[in-house]
């Protein structure tokens, strides 16, 4: 992203781009339906979620957009300083769980598809942790 498109503070820097994302998905990311880049100031030890957006029920108005049923990954901004570490890291672990993920969601039974479920990549004294969470 551009410098002048920015909306992070100096000290904060996005660990990836959305070119790493599509080359690791490949043909696979055309089932992600979002792909952010949070503007938080602080996530913590999180760099990285993914999140399977099930349709919701259809009782009062509150479903979901059929558009939005998918796969929407967020990247969590990182200390501009660590950035370069964080992004090897990412690069050489996160991003092929990832895609492993995202392959799995896509192939999924329907009883899977219909419920949310997310996962959470932490990056914490250079360890590549990961949580589920349905």
């Amino acid at each position: 992203m551009p410098a002048r498109d920015r909306r992070l503070p100096r000290h904060l820097a996005w660990p990836l781009t959305s070119t790493d994302v599509a080359d690791c998905l490949g043909p696979h990311m055309s089932g992600v339906t979002e792909l952010r880049f949070l503007t938080g100031h602080d996530s913590g030890t999180l760099v990285l979620s993914a999140a399977w957006v099930a349709p919701a029920p259809r009782t009062y108005g509150r479903g979901v957009h059929p558009d939005a049923v998918g796969i929407r990954i967020d990247v969590h901004p990182v200390d501009a300083a660590s950035r370069a570490a964080s992004r090897d890291v990412l690069r050489a672990h996160g991003l092929p769980q990832l895609h492993a993920w995202v392959v799995q969601s896509l192939a999924a039974d329907e009883t899977w598809q219909l419920t949310a479920h997310r996962r959470h990549w932490r990056l914490s004294g250079g360890r590549l942790t990961y949580r589920d969470e349905e």
